[in-house]
């Protein structure tokens, strides 16, 4: 007679568990790796829970390692990073700060509460980034004018990199300083350098939604060694060397604390991954709808490689036979998350007399661009329930 455990060997497997194929389907959700849970449980055996000890410095060297910056900063958030950015530069009342329009309000947001004035320049259709032509243009007659602004912000797009070596090369030539929001970028690539790279510093954001997360966090990086030391002093309540508490100026508490860069660090190893697997389902939505009359999805610029972080594709009405506000409201019927894209800055009621160089691209954008479900972790099948969802609404 066979044992108990020897019958169980010969009975067919459990069933697995049915898929919910009606559960909500998110925009980008965390994609955790498996290894969150022990290095946390690392983390807090050793006692450090604040920004200190040896995590964020694991988490800041091997974010330099993955990204080739010689110096990396790990803070707070992607808005704390381009804040310290603004204020290593010296920004203040009076001062010009030129940004793409089609962007989050954070690009600009810190500069714009230092005194700052913002002026906002159109994208190019090839790359939705800030258009090198009209800034090489605006960067000449502001010269001519003697009103040159303090910074060029360049943006990274929805896992695009803006073009940083001809950005550079025009700030250069008129000594304009230059910061790279990457936020979105990491991942990806431009003229064969990771993103933000060429920049004299670069924002990066660690936020849940993003390719990589540690709950939130962010990173300023630079070549130049002088520029983070500012910031680490700066982001450290601007602390002077001495026993007691000693302020010759005034800062932040915006340190990464020892959780989330225990979490960054362990997600950082999946980085290559990530992007392959982001590229991998936007291909599938390009392979699924492009067939479609009115749909069209977000280039890949000539000048680099996109991470794809977010699946973004544009919608004619004329040719879909809806809006995209129209599809985004189907798609929420039936548990599916999208985005509009962003509402360019120079549209936005807090900034409504600035000024905006151009605005067509950024605003035509705003209009029919749609961000589909991109998180990593998206199943084949939940993907193919989204294009399902698009193709129904097409022939609807």
């Amino acid at each position: 007679m066979l044992s108990a455990a020897q019958t169980a060997r010969l009975l067919p497997p459990p069933p697995l568990p049915a898929r919910d194929l009606s559960a909500p389907i998110l925009l980008s959700p965390p994609h955790l790796t498996g290894r969150e849970i022990a290095v946390l449980e690392a983390s807090l055996a050793s006692g450090w829970l604040a920004p200190a000890g040896p995590a964020p410095r694991a988490f800041e060297a091997a974010f330099a390692e993955a990204t080739g910056f010689a110096h990396v900063l790990a803070v707070a958030s992607g808005t704390a990073a381009l804040t310290l950015a603004f204020r290593v530069l010296d920004i203040g009342p009076g001062d010009e700060v030129w940004v793409p329009s089609f962007t989050f309000i954070a690009s600009v947001a810190p500069a714009v509460q230092m005194g700052a004035r913002p002026r906002f320049l159109d994208v190019c259709p090839e790359s939705w980034t800030l258009d090198p032509a009209l800034l090489a243009a605006e960067l000449w007659q502001a010269a001519r004018q003697s009103r040159l602004p303090k910074a060029v912000v360049a943006v990274d797009i929805y896992g695009q990199c803006a073009a940083l070596r001809a950005i550079a090369s025009l700030c250069a030539g008129y000594g304009v300083a230059l910061i790279s929001d990457s936020a979105e970028g990491l991942g990806a690539s431009q003229s064969g350098l990771p993103a933000g790279r060429g920049a004299q510093l670069a924002a990066f954001s660690f936020n849940g939604n993003k390719i990589i997360t540690a709950g939130g966090g962010g990173a300023l990086a630079s070549d130049d060694p002088g520029l983070i030391a500012h910031a680490r002093t700066l982001a450290d309540q601007a602390r002077s060397p001495a026993p007691h508490y000693e302020h010759t100026s005034t800062g932040y508490s915006f340190g990464m604390s020892s959780l989330m860069a225990a979490v960054g660090f362990a997600q950082l190893a999946k980085l290559g991954e990530r992007v392959a697997q982001r590229r991998a389902i936007f291909a599938r939505y390009q392979e699924g709808l492009e067939d479609l009359p009115g749909i069209s999805f977000m280039p890949e610029a000539p000048w680099g490689r996109a991470s794809r972080w977010l699946s973004a594709m544009l919608i004619d009405p004329a040719g879909f036979g809806m809006d995209a506000d129209g599809l985004r409201r189907v798609l929420a019927a039936e548990g599916i998350e999208t985005r509009p894209a962003f509402k360019p800055l120079h549209m936005q009621p807090v900034f409504r007399d600035a000024r905006c160089i151009g605005g067509s691209v950024a605003e035509a954008l705003f209009a029919r661009g749609l961000c589909l479900p991109s998180g990593s972790g998206l199943e084949q099948d939940a993907q193919h329930r989204v294009i399902r969802a698009i193709r129904a609404a097409a022939r609807g």
